[in-house]
C-alpha cells in the first residue's frame, strides 16, 4: 500500500490505485483515512513511520483483532460476493486460476507474477530490437 501510494504521488503507479477498495480493507480497519495516510507518504516517511503512524491514528487492536481480521483477510474470496463474483471469475479464468478455489489474494498474487514476467519479455524483446 505504501510502495503504491508512493507511486500515485511520483506519477508511476501505472495500473495500480492507492486508496483503492483493497487499500480501503486496511483504512477502515484501522479506522483511518486513504488522504491522511497520502499526507503521511507526502512527509516522505519510510514504511516503519507509515505503520507508526497508523498505529498511532488508527483505531487500536487487540492481537486477537489483528490476527482475526488477518485471516479473514486471507481467506477472502469474491467469488462469494455478488457484486464482484462476475468480475473476480472473469480475472481468474484469465490466469488459469479455479474461481471457486482461490482467494482474492492468490488471484492478485498470480496477476502479479504474470505481469512481472510479461513486463521482462518486453523489456526483454526491446532490448534485441536495439
Amino acid at each position: 500500500m505504501a510502495d503504491k501510494g508512493r507511486a500515485t504521488l511520483n506519477g508511476t503507479n501505472g495500473e495500480y490505485h492507492f486508496n483503492c477498495p483493497l487499500d480501503n480493507m486496511l483504512f477502515g480497519f484501522k479506522g483511518i483515512e486513504g488522504e491522511d495516510v497520502r499526507n503521511v507518504l507526502l512527509s516522505g516517511a519510510s514504511d516503519e513511520e507509515v505503520v507508526n503512524w497508523i498505529d498511532e491514528h488508527g483505531t487500536p487492536r487487540t492481537p486477537e483483532e489483528i490476527n482475526d481480521w488477518s485471516d479473514d483477510m486471507e481467506r477472502l474470496s469474491y467469488y462469494n460476493v455478488p457484486e464482484k463474483k462476475e468480475w473476480f471469475v472473469d480475472e481468474c479464468r484469465q490466469l488459469g486460476l479455479d474461481p471457486a478455489r482461490v482467494t482474492l489474494f492468490d488471484l492478485l498474487e498470480t496477476d502479479d507474477r504474470e505481469s512481472h514476467k510479461l513486463m521482462l519479455a518486453n523489456k526483454q524483446s526491446r532490448a534485441r530490437g536495439r
